[in-house]
């Protein structure tokens, strides 16, 4: 993935501006369809809204009480494609749900709701279907929740996955089919001709000029910054969400769980061998360029929490967090639990789209919406080309036996099983790149901090060939150390000067570097 924002100075069937989960979708829908395409973000790849969600791909058992079947449907649907596509992306993930004397939802209201759960999924296999667990069953399941008053409760499957890296693999896909594709490259002012949208004014952050990007057709995938605009906030209602980074707890499972103080659903998710507790929902009328964890929203949470652990956990234990804004249209729903988080596309008179709302898990769906709306209105015929396609890094072999000879290799190499997995996930067939590193410097194959499953190889294998312009980039985004891990600025420093001969950093630009990643 080669950064070349000279490229973008030509003529585009689409430019797309907005580097999250849904211009990254869109770029590589069109790029599948033979658009000429380019993609601009004026920061990193995924670097707000869609590096900071419950890393989950689901249909969202919680919408069933809104009565929003076509969305958990729609969502459901993309969760079964996607473990097809993309098995190393995206992987299952069962959820508990306890029932307690004084839940708001017992036992029978669960079982239809996780009935009707599985039929709009149309009924899946056995590792995803919901099981009802008496009391003491349960209980093996989740050893560290407050048994007084637990009657039982259900699990259910659904999916996880890094959603960063989901984003940064369809930005490479859309690259590997012709897609120019730049990070830190600013909109200064859509362009038009006529009165139509004819491209964009565009500033590379990095040598500071500026470029006037030709395209046919534009869309606006800027999420939170639709706001910038007195229209963009007659469509969007903006919602913040924060999630802490929790010690692991004694369970490959996760649960979905009901805060007593207000009735809303949060969630405890095992992800990198920690735990992500999460989220609020709150609407966010602040500044959009630096939505951050206030400490309200940690005392909620943990509050929240709390009432259901046996060991209960405070300020002290949270190890990270991280805060996003979630867009949704526009409505009059009292709280923003309440709104729909269905998505819409939106036109201008002068012919721009906007992306407004929608989900990480169903953002596939939309942007063929996106793709087939340009299509139309350029003449060219193509359908949607990332339906039945499998993802760029996903193995050839069938996904099982890759893993279990790929695990066999690792093993060879000194990497152990925890980590092994964990690169199978994060690059899919690129793996073999890592394992080249361990075997020219066997050293490599060493974690870079005890408890997570990150090895140097990985680190340096994306500074490498991952779009890394900042130590940011590599250690939140590309791996998400800063969340995960308490790192101090000398270790900090260790890291950085690590990538420094790839990057091409020098004794200033490290120190510059790891200021803005320290504590």
């Amino acid at each position: 993935m080669k950064r070349d924002f000279a490229a973008l100075q030509d003529e585009f069937d689409l430019l797309v501006c907005g580097g999250g989960i849904y211009g990254a979708w869109t770029a590589y829908d069109a790029a599948l369809r033979g658009l000429k395409v380019a993609l601009v973000e004026q920061g990193d790849w995924a670097s707000a809204t869609s590096s900071a969600s419950s890393k989950l791909i689901h249909g969202g058992l919680r919408y069933l009480e809104t009565y929003d079947f076509k969305l958990v449907r729609k969502a459901l649907k993309e969760r079964r494609l996607l473990l097809q596509i993309a098995p190393h992306r995206v992987w299952s993930l069962r959820f508990g749900v306890p029932v307690y004397a004084d839940s708001r939802n017992g036992t029978l209201l669960l079982k239809a709701g996780l009935t009707l759960y599985d039929a709009l999924a149309g009924f899946p296999g056995e590792p995803m279907r919901h099981h009802h667990h008496r009391q003491p069953e349960f209980s093996g399941h989740f050893p560290f929740l407050n048994e007084v008053g637990l009657r039982g409760g259900f699990t259910y499957g659904d999916a996880q996955t890094d959603d960063a890296r989901l984003v940064l693999e369809l930005v490479a896909g859309a690259m590997a089919q012709g897609a120019v594709c730049v990070n830190y490259a600013r909109l200064v002012a859509w362009n038009e001709t006529r009165g139509q949208v004819c491209g964009a004014t565009v500033h590379d952050a990095v040598s500071g000029i500026t470029a006037q990007v030709r395209a046919r057709q534009c869309v606006s995938t800027a999420g939170q910054w639709t706001t910038g605009t007195e229209q963009g906030r007659s469509w969007c209602r903006l919602s913040k969400g924060i999630h802490l980074v929790m010690p692991a707890l004694k369970t490959s499972e996760a649960i979905l769980l009901t805060a007593k103080a207000d009735g809303r659903v949060f969630f405890i998710i095992p992800w990198y061998g920690r735990t992500l507790l999460g989220t609020t929902d709150t609407d966010y009328r602040g500044d959009i360029d630096s939505v951050v964890v206030e400490a309200e929203d940690v005392a909620y949470l943990l509050a929240a929490a709390n009432r259901y652990l046996k060991a209960g956990w405070t300020r002290h234990d949270v190890i990270g967090s991280y805060a996003g804004v979630r867009v949704m249209k526009q409505s009059d729903a009292a709280h923003p639990s309440d709104a729909s988080r269905d998505w819409e596309l939106k036109t201008t008179g002068n012919g721009l789209l906007y992306a407004i709302g929608g989900k990480l898990t169903s953002a596939r769906e939309d942007a063929a919406v996106i793709v087939d709306t340009v299509c139309a209105r350029s003449g060219v015929a193509t359908g949607c080309a990332t339906g039945g396609r499998e993802f760029p890094w996903k193995p050839p072999l069938n996904f099982d036996l890759w893993s279990a000879q790929t695990g066999a290799q690792a093993q060879r190499l000194g990497i152990d099983a925890e980590c092994a997995k964990w690169l199978q996930r994060r690059h899919g067939v690129r793996i073999e790149q890592v394992f080249q590193l361990v075997e020219e410097t066997p050293q490599l194959a060493a974690r870079i901090v005890p408890a997570l499953p990150f090895i140097h190889a990985d680190l340096l294998r994306c500074a490498r060939d991952e779009m890394v312009l900042h130590l940011a980039d590599l250690l939140r985004r590309r791996m998400p150390l800063l969340i995960l891990a308490q790192l101090d600025t000398a270790e900090v420093r260790h890291l950085a000067e690590l990538v420094a001969p790839v990057l091409g950093w020098d004794e200033d630009r490290i120190a510059q570097e790891v200021e803005a990643c320290s504590p």
